[in-house]
C-alpha cells in the first residue's frame, strides 16, 4: 500500500531492522526477493508518475546492489510506458548478481539504453532517478558515486531517490560527504529513521511510503522504540473544557529568568505558557523588568526577584517551573537556579539553566521530574563533547542525555528528538514538523513556555514534551505558510499556538 507524507506510519526503523523485516517477509509470507524488488520498482515509478505526470526522459543512475535493482525496474516500467529511459551504470557492472542482475536483464529486455557512467555525461532534461547507494551504505560516497552525486545535484533537474538519497545515513540522518538532494523520495517496507532528522529533512524532499504488501504481524516481530509524534495526541490531551472550568484547574506556571538585557526571553516563555492554556502565569525576574512586562502582558504576575529568598512564596504556589530563559550565568543567576533546584516541582530547564547544569553536571543527580531542552551546542556542553559528535548520531546523543540526567530530554534541531523512559523502557519520539524559519532568536524560549503550560494542565511530562514539540513546530509551519519562512519571529507563533490547542 502506498501512502503519502500525510499518512505515513508512526514507527521508524534502523537499516538493520528494515532488512530484518524484509527477511521475515520472504520467509513467512513466501514472497520471493525478486517480487519485493519488482514491487519496490513499481511503487517508485508510481510515485514518480504521480509527481511528474508526463516526463520526456527518465535517467536512472544505478549502483551495483539491490538499490540499483529497484532502479532497473523503474527504467523498464518507463520504457514499457513509451517513456524514453536510460540507465547510467555507476560502479562495476560485473559485481551485479542475484536479483539485481535479474532486474538489469528486465531493463535490457525492455530496450532501455545502458550507458557507463562518465562525468562528461549531459543531464539537460527529464527526471533523474537515484538508485545508487541504499540503506546499507556507510561513510562518504567514493570514486564514481561521489562524482555522480555531484553531477546530479549540479544538473538542477528534478530527482527521485529510491528508498533513501544516496549519501544519507539511514540510521543517523547524517552525511560524511556529498548526498543527493532529492525532490521526492520513495521508501519501502519500513520508514528509515535517518530520513527524519539531521540532514534528512533537507535532502529527502517529499516522502512517500509503500509497505510492499508486508503483513502487519511481521512488523510486530521487529519492535522499534523510535516513532514519529502522532498528531492525534492533540485531540487526546486537549479535549474541550467543562462548562464549569476555572483557572485553578489548569495550573500555575512560574518562569524564572530574565537577567539584565535578556528579559524578553522570560516574557516570551511566560506568554507562550498562557497561549497553550495555563491557568496562571508568574515570572520571577530582575526588578527593572517588571514595568515593561506588565505593559506588554498585564495578565502575567511579575515579581522582582533580586534575591533567591523571593522565590519561596512563588514556588509554594506554582505547579511547574520553567527556569533558564534569559537567566544568564551571573551570581544572581546561580543563586536563583539553586533555589529552584531545591523544589520538588516539575521543571522545564532551558537555555542558561542548561549551561549552569553543564558547569557541574555531577552535582544535580537525576531529579525525578524535569525536561531538558538543549539545542546541539547545549547538548555538547552537557555531554562534554563537540557539536559534531552530537550531530553525528542525534539518536545516540538524546538517549545519552536522558540516561545521564534522567527525566525527559529534547535534542532540538531539524527533526527534533524527545527521549523518555517509562516502566524501564526507553523511547525516542521524532518531530517531523517545523521549518528553517525557526532559526531565529526566541524560538527556544517559546518552546519552554509551551512545555510548562502543558505540564501545568496535568499532562505527564513525556507526553507534554512530545505534544509541546509537535505544537511548536506546527505553529511555526502555519506561521510560515501565512507569511514566509524568512523573517519569522518567535512571537509570530502565539496566535497559531492558541488556534492549535483549540482544534478538536
Amino acid at each position: 500500500m502506498s501512502r503519502s507524507a500525510s499518512d505515513l506510519p508512526l514507527r521508524l526503523y534502523s537499516a538493520d531492522q528494515t532488512r530484518e523485516l524484509d527477511r521475515i517477509a520472504i520467509e513467512r509470507q513466501g514472497i520471493p526477493a525478486i517480487q519485493l524488488m519488482k514491487r519496490a520498482g513499481r511503487a517508485a515509478w508510481t510515485a514518480l508518475h504521480g509527481r511528474w505526470s508526463a516526463p520526456e526522459l527518465i535517467t536512472v543512475f544505478c549502483g551495483t546492489g539491490n538499490n540499483g535493482g529497484d532502479g532497473y525496474i523503474v527504467a523498464a516500467l518507463a520504457a514499457e510506458q513509451n517513456v524514453a529511459a536510460r540507465v547510467i551504470q555507476v560502479g562495476d557492472a560485473d559485481k551485479l548478481k542475484g536479483d539485481a542482475a535479474r532486474a538489469r536483464d528486465f531493463a535490457r529486455q525492455a530496450q532501455v539504453e545502458f550507458i557507463p557512467f562518465d562525468q562528461s555525461l549531459s543531464l539537460a532534461s527529464g527526471i533523474v532517478v537515484d538508485a545508487m547507494l541504499g540503506t546499507g551504505a556507510k561513510g562518504a560516497p567514493r570514486d564514481k558515486y561521489a562524482r555522480a552525486i555531484q553531477l546530479i545535484n549540479d544538473s538542477g533537474l528534478p530527482v527521485l531517490a529510491i528508498d533513501i538519497p544516496s549519501g544519507l545515513d539511514a540510521d543517523t540522518g547524517q552525511t560524511e560527504g556529498d548526498s543527493i538532494r532529492a525532490d521526492l523520495t520513495a521508501t519501502f517496507i519500513g520508514l528509515k529513521r535517518g530520513l527524519f532528522t539531521g540532514r534528512g529533512p533537507a535532502l529527502v524532499g517529499e516522502l512517500t511510503f509503500d509497505d510492499l504488501g508486508v503483513a502487519k504481524d511481521i512488523y510486530a516481530a521487529v519492535p522499534s522504540r523510535v516513532e514519529r509524534i502522532p498528531h492525534e495526541r492533540l485531540r487526546h490531551w486537549l479535549r474541550p473544557r467543562p462548562a464549569d472550568a476555572h483557572k485553578g484547574k489548569f495550573g500555575h506556571v512560574l518562569v524564572v529568568g530574565g537577567e539584565q538585557g535578556t528579559g524578553g526571553a522570560a516574557l516570551m516563555a511566560a506568554e507562550s505558557a498562557g497561549r497553550v492554556g495555563a491557568g496562571l502565569i508568574s515570572v520571577a525576574t530582575r526588578a527593572e523588568h517588571t514595568a515593561s512586562f506588565l505593559a506588554r502582558r498585564p495578565e502575567i504576575m511579575v515579581a522582582a526577584a533580586d534575591r533567591p529568598d523571593a522565590l519561596k512564596s512563588l514556588l509554594a504556589r506554582a505547579s511547574v517551573v520553567v527556569v533558564g530563559p534569559g537567566l544568564g550565568r551571573s551570581d544572581w543567576s546561580r543563586q536563583l537556579f539553586d533555589a529552584v533546584l531545591t523544589s520538588s516541582l516539575p521543571l522545564v530547564v532551558d537555555a542558561d539553566g542548561l549551561n549552569l547544569i553543564s558547569e557541574q553536571p555531577e552535582r544535580w543527580g537525576k531529579p525525578r521530574e524535569w525536561v531538558l531542552t538543549p539545542h546541539p551546542g547545549e547538548a555538547a556542553r552537557l555531554l562534554s563533547c563537540s557539536v559534531a559528535e552530537i550531530q553525528a548520531d542525534r539518536f545516540a546523543a538524546v538517549a545519552e542525555l536522558q540516561d545521564r540526567f534522567g527525566g525527559t530530554a529534547i535534542l532540538k534541531g531539524a527533526g527534533s528528538l524527545v527521549a523518555s523512559e517509562s516502566e524501564g523502557e526507553s523511547r525516542i519520539a521524532v518531530s517531523d514538523v517545523g521549518n528553517p524559519g525557526m532559526a531565529s532568536g526566541g524560538m527556544g524560549d517559546v518552546l519552554s513556555g509551551v512545555l510548562g503550560g502543558l505540564i501545568a494542565q496535568g499532562i505527564p511530562l513525556p507526553d507534554a514534551t512530545e505534544l509541546g514539540v509537535h505544537l511548536h513546530g506546527m505553529a511555526a509551519d502555519l506561521a510560515a505558510a501565512n507569511g514566509g519562512e524568512r523573517g519569522l519571529l518567535a512571537t509570530d507563533l502565539f496566535p497559531y499556538l492558541r488556534k492549535l490547542v483549540n482544534v478538536q
